[in-house]
């Protein structure tokens, strides 16, 4: 009889080691030595707004707050978009967010100051509540210019995201050869900037009267603060070089 209970008692040191590596989760707002071997560098630490300032001003204003190791817009209408201190042309942009029921907000790259608004120089990647946001333009799609193709469950763009007070994960890769945008490990679309297909989109969008729109290879990452509460962290960016 004392054999049949050998086995158990033989897997349970490793039954708690499972346990436990699950349960011990990475610490936020961090990069492992891989990533610091690759070349990722944080853009936010948890702690301050230390590489961020409102959009053509210095500073940020008190509506955005840090919280919990998040970057968060808890007053959109004394928020204001921010961006980051240094510029990027090529990269690979990863971070979480969690946004509040209808909310809408977004990342836009390549961001100059020759605009009145971020927008209107820099592409954005949509964040939005798809339940209840009044946008049409959907989470994860490049502002006006992409959306992902049809999902045949649902007969309506794919959807990937997760719901609200949960925290998705983006991936924003910019290079000469090929874009994508990528949300919770899905892959929504890819494009090429300043190719036919682009400018073909651009020409039919909002963005072909605005004189600075995607013209600049290299340029601030944005945030917007923009309708209801978003949160940011693990904010990370790896610049490419080609």
């Amino acid at each position: 009889m004392k054999h049949i209970f050998l086995i158990p008692l033989l897997l349970l040191p490793l039954a708690m080691t499972s346990c436990a590596t699950k349960q011990a989760a990475a610490p936020i707002n961090s990069l492992t030595k891989q990533e610091e071997a690759d070349g990722w560098q944080l853009l936010f630490d948890g702690k301050d707004f230390d590489g961020w300032h409102n959009f053509k001003n210095d500073g940020v204003r008190p509506g955005w707050q840090i919280k919990d190791g998040a970057l968060v817009c808890v007053e959109p209408h004394n928020a204001g978009d921010i961006v980051s201190t240094g510029k990027f042309d090529w990269f690979e942009l990863q971070l979480d967010y969690n946004i509040s029921e209808a909310g809408n907000s977004g990342i836009m790259f390549h961001v100059t100051n020759d605009g009145d608004r971020m927008w209107a120089t820099g592409p954005e990647f949509q964040l939005e509540d798809n339940v209840k946001a009044v946008d049409k333009q959907r989470c994860g799609w490049l502002y006006q210019l992409y959306q992902p193709p049809i999902d045949p469950k649902t007969g309506k763009p794919l959807d990937a995201t997760k719901p609200v007070g949960q925290w998705n994960h983006v991936r924003l890769l910019i290079t000469p050869q090929k874009c994508e945008h990528d949300i919770n490990g899905v892959k929504y679309f890819d494009y090429v900037l300043h190719s036919d297909d682009f400018n073909a989109r651009l020409a039919k969008s909002k963005f072909a009267k605005m004189p600075f729109y995607a013209k600049s290879d290299i340029g601030f990452i944005g945030l917007q603060g923009d309708h209801g509460s978003v949160s940011f962290r693990n904010i990370k960016i790896r610049p490419i070089k080609e």
